[in-house]
């Protein structure tokens, strides 16, 4: 994985928490939190939290006494995070890299993490790690999206950059957030890493916004696919109006939806 890859800096945290948290993101947090509740955990530890809607939704959830640290390896991302919590003082809040976790063997019953792992530069090792931090008989949950080609707006935009660099596509999205969907590795790299027990149930809902430049916004403007771009020397705004007549011209001028897949995978030991 290249440094780029998972550098959330400048606008990019505002972007993503505005356009494309509300765009992929809400309906699988809410459904993360459900789940992580459903457990009763006493102390919950997140990892990647990104600018906090898995936290918004699980925190009202726990019980008032219970632990729950968040953490995520950008600042910038977690500083928006905490600025949008209702409950923020009772959170822990922790810059941290999931793969070098600073806290103790078994310290949480419950490590969740949402859309984050396909980040990890060593998911073994970062599987490991959650691994250590949990108490015996503790749980893992996390989520991953499902191939690129199932993720309709995140394709369409994929194939626009593709198209305005095809010497030197910018292929973030299919090799980065969308590339790490095969289910049968997954579970064999948390059995590598020391968990017994793997359940993967795949979720389909749809994704919704009012205009097809939400979309364009959200992807090329509010991840990593912006470092990209400014790499090879594009204009953000033309390369965002590319992919959003793109989107149009695919599925419509007003209001538009389109497919989202992840998978939902829990472990334990």
């Amino acid at each position: 994985m290249r440094d780029r890859d998972s550098t959330f800096a400048g606008s990019i945290p505002e972007v993503y928490d505005n356009y494309l948290v509300p765009l992929i993101f809400e309906s699988y947090a809410h459904d993360m939190a459900g789940r992580v509740a459903a457990g009763r955990p006493r102390a919950v530890l997140e990892t990647a939290a990104g600018s906090g809607v898995v936290t918004r939704a699980l925190a009202p959830l726990l019980d008032p006494e219970a632990r729950y640290v968040v953490t995520d390896l950008n600042q910038p991302m977690l500083d928006r995070a905490a600025s949008r919590q209702p409950e923020a003082a009772r959170l822990d809040w922790r810059q941290a890299d999931a793969l070098a976790l600073p806290f103790g063997e078994g310290d949480f019953d419950m490590v969740c993490c949402q859309f984050g792992v396909m980040f990890f530069p060593d998911r073994i090792a970062g599987f490991r790690e959650a691994r250590r931090v949990l108490t015996p008989g503790g749980g893992f949950i996390f989520n991953v999206w499902d191939r690129i080609g199932e993720n309709d707006f995140a394709a369409s935009v994929t194939e626009t950059a593709t198209r305005l660099f095809p010497e030197d596509p910018p292929d973030f999205l299919a090799r980065i957030p969308h590339g790490y969907h095969d289910v049968d590795r997954i579970t064999a790299d948390l059995k590598a890493a020391g968990f017994e027990r793997v359940a993967v149930e795949t979720i389909a809902a749809e994704s919704r916004a009012d205009q097809p430049e939400g979309p364009a916004i959200a992807y090329c403007q509010g991840t990593p696919l912006r470092n990209a771009l400014e790499e090879r020397g594009a204009s953000l705004a033309e390369v965002t109006a590319a992919a959003a007549a793109d989107i149009a011209a695919r599925f419509g001028s007003g209001a538009v939806t389109g497919r989202i897949t992840g998978h939902v995978v829990t472990a334990s030991a």
